[in-house]
């Protein structure tokens, strides 16, 4: 048995200062009408949490299903921040692999404040979160330049390869109905911007967003005796945590873990969540099609595109320049847009990402169509040790 996709939906994202419960209906419905069934039909529903949003948030699989119209389905909600979808769709695939259902629904959306992200109100002096935007001042656009830091010292990035990767995903995202931002720039206009953390300038920087997405799954009997020939396949869902001594700077972590006792890990946390999902779905990064990846900042992109293993350490800007990362390039990566196009709706992120596999092997993403596509990797990873990497075939 295996799990499938039979639906996927979106609510455009940007910032629409509405309840966030209406993005996620929006997308649920969309959903429910891509897969050709009625919300009578879903035994489960998954409900990725937002926690800038009250009780609701905090409970979204209820939010969710009574907003739909209590149908007595079983619901699920949880949070694991950026891989809040991603751990979502892990437990509704999981119910349908023991075979305790078979069709779930998938919902995150959420409303988000202008500005970056700042801590949960109150005093938490235990709080990591708490203590890092507190104590330490670091901020998330702190923490991306951290990281981009990091890159120019090791690789010899520069400021214009960041721009070139913005300007790659704004013309990407400006062939998608569902992104915030849609239209294209020039890199002379990315380096032109303020500069927020530096090396990263504005246009650098992902957004806070208001949107939701959705999917349907179901057990691969059921999409059969639906009438789905041949639907998207589930074939992997990595969710792994890091192995000790992490000698990476990860948020919102103070400092590493020294590795005086212990020798570091063969992998990097970032490495290892793609390297699961890979041995689980029986493939390489040879195999994939295309990626969608954790573009927090246009530096992080390529980080993440040595992350999944589509080139060595170092050379993700040899493919950058190369066209290779493009669309019509060798391996597009984020054809989506990104998270430059769309900024992030934490909940909702993963499963977008999923989204936008869907429809690109299903061959349905129009303009951004990556060619002859069978294989995508979605890696969105969470604070907290969080990790998230799908791989969706046809």
């Amino acid at each position: 048995m295996s799990a499938v996709i039979l639906g996927a939906g979106m609510h455009p994202w940007g910032k629409w200062g509405r309840p966030f419960t209406e993005y996620g209906v929006a997308a649920a419905r969309a959903a429910l009408r891509d897969a050709g069934l009625a919300w009578s039909d879903v035994q489960f529903v998954v409900g990725a949490d937002t926690i800038r949003n009250g009780y609701p948030g905090f409970v979204a699989g209820a939010t969710f299903a009574q907003a739909m119209g209590w149908n007595g389905a079983r619901i699920a909600s949880c949070y694991a921040a950026c891989a809040s979808g991603a751990q979502a769709v892990d437990i509704a695939r999981t119910r349908i692999l023991a075979g305790l259902c078979d069709v779930a629904l998938v919902v995150g959306a959420d409303s988000t404040p202008k500005g970056f992200f700042k801590p949960v109100g109150g005093d938490r002096p235990d709080d990591p979160d708490w203590l890092r935007f507190r104590l330490l001042g670091a901020t998330n656009p702190a923490y991306f330049a951290l990281y981009a830091r990091r890159r120019m010292a090791l690789y010899g990035s520069t400021a214009e390869d960041f721009a070139a990767v913005k300007v790659k995903n704004a013309l990407a995202g400006s062939l998608n109905g569902n992104a915030r931002y849609r239209r294209t720039t020039t890199a002379e206009q990315v380096l032109a911007s303020p500069m927020v953390a530096d090396p990263l300038r504005l246009m650098d920087i992902c957004a806070t967003s208001d949107g939701g997405a959705a999917l349907v799954l179901a057990s691969d009997d059921f999409a059969r005796r639906h009438g789905a020939s041949s639907p998207v396949r589930l074939a992997a869902v990595s969710t792994v945590t890091p192995t000790f001594p992490g000698t990476v700077l990860e948020l919102p972590n103070f400092a590493t873990d020294s590795t005086a006792a212990v020798p570091p890990p063969e992998r990097t946390f970032r490495a290892s969540i793609a390297h699961a999902a890979y041995e689980e779905a029986g493939l390489g990064p040879g195999d994939l099609s295309f990626a969608e990846v954790y573009d927090l900042s246009t530096a992080l992109e390529l980080d993440w595109v040595e992350d999944v293993g589509l080139c060595p350490p170092g050379e993700a800007e040899k493919l950058l320049r190369a066209g290779d990362t493009a669309l019509g390039g060798r391996i597009p990566v984020n054809p989506s847009g990104g998270l430059a196009s769309f900024g992030e709706a934490v909940p909702a992120q993963a499963i977008a990402q999923i989204c936008e596999l869907t429809w690109q092997l299903r061959g349905t993403a129009g303009a951004r169509q990556v060619e002859r596509a069978r294989a995508g990797l979605a890696a969105n990873q969470g604070l907290f040790g969080h990790g998230s990497a799908i791989i969706a075939t046809t």
